[in-house]
């Protein structure tokens, strides 16, 4: 199985970064990540302050696959994820959406014991890995890692995790795909914008699709097909992703705008990745039992 190191890691999703690897499409690569800190917290008496901020969200990568063309889909399927012994929470002054109440920042190291993440002695989390920041290279100038965007990116889906498969639109020759920021675990929203940021390893397999194209990524997990997508504000991020599923919909079950769009509100669900990045990120779910295929 062929590796990246944390050490071969980007700040920015850009076309011009020299790979870290190459390989063939049908590969399995495991991925080392820092967590979103870069690992500069370990104690809670550090000061966030003190955090060199230029070092944030590190996306361990890029990973070159041979045959992926501008144009092409890269299915990611993700098949394992091991999280480090011990996560990092915090508060911090105007961030996130209680930002404007927080007066001093507050750092929390938890620990992580078999399937729980230990807020404290009486709060026990379940651990639920999953990937913050997975992206290809952009379309035209390079996106920080920290912004989401069609290209994939800081989407903060939980839904990203193991035993799923994110597909993603290839824009630059290879991909370059790019991933870190995992989390322990993260509700919906993130909204006090950390969720139990951790380092690891994500093992995947990429393959390159031929033919189909999408605008903007897709998961699928063993009961739902996600559209995903970004935007300044959340109700467009809603839209947008609702409209990609009702497209999906009409082409796959034969249905009209307005039956497909009916369908979809019967048994659509409208959901929040995130509300605190530069974009934030919405997705749509919708049943595998009524819709088989995608592509």
């Amino acid at each position: 199985m062929k590796k990246i190191n944390k050490n071969r890691h980007v700040f920015i999703m850009d076309k011009n970064h020299p790979p870290a690897l190459k390989v063939e499409s049908g590969s399995i690569v495991t991925f080392e990540t820092y967590d979103c800190f870069q690992n500069q917290i370990t104690k809670e008496e550090q000061s966030m302050e003190a955090l060199d901020w230029d070092h944030i969200n590190p996306a361990t990568g890029p990973l070159f696959i041979e045959e992926a063309e501008p144009g092409d889909v890269l299915k990611i399927e993700i098949q394992r994820i091991e999280v480090n012994p011990y996560g990092v929470i915090a508060a911090i002054p105007g961030a996130g959406l209680m930002g404007d109440q927080v007066q001093t920042s507050t750092v929390k190291v938890l620990p992580i014991k078999g399937d729980k993440v230990i807020f404290n002695e009486n709060i026990h989390l379940p651990l639920e890995p999953m990937i913050g920041v997975i992206g290809v290279a952009p379309k035209g100038e390079g996106v920080p890692c920290g912004t989401p965007g069609a290209h994939g990116g800081n989407m903060d889906n939980k839904k990203i995790k193991e035993g799923t498969t994110l597909f993603l639109p290839v824009y630059q020759k290879g991909a370059l795909l790019s991933m870190g920021d995992l989390h322990g675990a993260m509700g919906d929203g993130e909204v006090m914008v950390s969720g139990v940021e951790v380092g690891g390893e994500v093992s995947v397999k990429v393959q390159v699709l031929k033919g189909p194209s999408i605008s903007n990524p897709i998961l699928e997990d063993q009961e739902y097909y996600y559209t995903i997508a970004s935007h300044k504000e959340l109700l467009e991020a809603v839209k947008i992703a609702a409209a990609d599923m009702q497209k999906l919909v009409m082409r796959e079950l034969d249905l009209s705008f307005n039956e497909a769009g009916m369908l979809l509100s019967a048994a659509g669900n409208a959901e929040v990745c995130q509300v605190v990045d530069p974009l934030v990120t919405a997705r749509f779910g919708f049943p595998k039992y009524l819709m088989k295929s995608f592509l």
